[in-house]
């Protein structure tokens, strides 16, 4: 085969099928054959052309699951047959100053998969063999994409708030990144509440771990949280700034409000509430690429699985609209094998 197929993304919601001519991946990169990919809401980053140059084509999704079918020049610890996974972050450098550091989130040189290079809406992906992830055997591939981006994102931030065991976790928002925060807080032996609009989803949070419900509508979060002994972390993952400000007062002292949802209103925060039981606000993008085995690792001894709506790869923009309609449930994977 010479060409693949791939959308191709550019201006303002377009995507488009075009064919593409089959290369070689460059040193210290792979090629793989995409077998899924999720569909992101940070998706609308290249697809609504929210970029330095939305003229520019760009293949989004970064939720990539597939087999290498070559590697480039350099490449060791790979080899074609190796079923892969490929986050937000396309391979760090090794060379910067935060890589010298081991901080490879913050590589100063590292592509976003689908935003700044190529990603999965495609028969075929190329990343850097930095950022692959080793899928391990139990573990489907339309399960394992939104785990690459979902699950880390929320896994590791659930980690870097360094609460103990049966400690207050709160989750807010119950949607792709909630519902798997969920999860993953009643594994670590966590006290859960859930916090979220209206009480339809109480049922199913419950169902996922939740100990406790929220319905933000009828309930300040913030007192309610209070009330129950103060959370020592709150994962924020809603899309919305607003919605984030009274939760700040739900934290336990030396409690973490950690931001995994971007939002584009800010944060608005009362300097006492920080001050008074040295609370912290903090965000938290994803995590490396080791990490991301070590959660997938722990999805499977603990029985973690996502929500998906799996869609075939030639509907991908039908599957985009959908997750940006907010009522996937909870997260699109195209299957692109199929």
């Amino acid at each position: 085969m010479s060409t693949y197929r791939a959308f191709e993304a550019t201006g303002v919601h377009n995507l488009r099928l075009v064919e593409r001519e089959l290369a070689d991946p460059a040193p210290g990169h792979v090629r793989l054959r995409v077998e899924a990919c999720g569909i992101c809401h940070t998706d609308v980053l290249a697809v609504e052309g929210l970029r330095q140059d939305p003229s520019q084509p760009v293949v989004p999704g970064h939720e990539i699951v597939g087999v290498i079918d070559a590697v480039g020049a350099g490449v060791t610890a790979w080899q074609p047959g190796d079923r892969v996974g490929v986050g937000f972050l396309n391979g760090h450098c090794w060379e910067c100053e935060p890589c010298r550091r081991g901080d490879f989130v913050n590589c100063l040189k590292q592509e976003q998969t689908g935003t700044t290079t190529d990603g999965g809406y495609a028969e075929v992906a190329y990343a850097r063999a930095s950022g692959l992830v080793r899928i391990p055997d139990g573990i489907s591939a339309l399960d394992a994409a939104p785990l690459l981006c979902a699950g880390l994102t929320t896994f590791a931030a659930l980690q870097r708030g360094q609460a103990r065991a049966g400690s207050l976790v709160a989750v807010q928002g119950i949607g792709g990144l909630g519902h798997l925060a969920l999860q993953y807080a009643r594994s670590l032996g966590h006290r859960v509440a859930a916090v979220a609009r209206g009480g339809e989803k109480e049922a199913l949070a419950r169902r996922l771990g939740a100990d406790e419900y929220i319905d933000s509508t009828s309930t300040d979060p913030g007192a309610a949280l209070r009330d129950l002994g103060g959370a020592s972390i709150i994962i924020a993952t809603a899309s919305s700034g607003s919605s984030m400000n009274p939760l700040v007062q739900g934290l336990a002292p030396n409690g973490r409000l950690i931001v995994v949802g971007a939002a584009p209103d800010p944060l608005t925060l009362a300097t006492p509430d920080l001050i008074f039981g040295t609370r912290s606000v903090v965000g938290s993008l994803t995590g490396s690429a080791i990490e991301n085995e070590d959660n997938l690792a722990f999805t499977l001894a603990h029985g973690i699985r996502p929500s998906v709506e799996v869609m075939s790869f030639d509907r991908a923009m039908e599957g985009y609209e959908r997750m940006l309609s907010g009522k996937a449930r909870f997260r699109v994977v195209l299957d692109v094998a199929a």
